[in-house]
């Protein structure tokens, strides 16, 4: 593998692509956690937002790396 895919002609990162498979992790995770009202024992939203979305990302990279071993 080499670290690349095609989109159409244009070489992207794989990296890319896992940063946009956790945005949209972390875009339904924040829905439902708004819906629920867990955000109400969240003491600075935005700190914990970028911590979930920084997690997805590590965790989806992990998980990816050992899939492909």
């Amino acid at each position: 593998m080499t670290g690349q895919f095609d989109l159409y002609g244009v070489f992207l990162p794989s990296f890319s692509a896992i940063a946009l498979c956790a945005y949209g992790l972390f875009r339904i995770l924040t829905s439902v956690f708004a819906k629920l009202g867990l955000y109400q024992a969240v003491w600075h939203r935005s700190l914990f937002n970028l911590a979930l979305y920084i997690t997805l990302l590590g965790g989806l990279t992990t998980i990816l790396n050992w899939l492909r071993t």
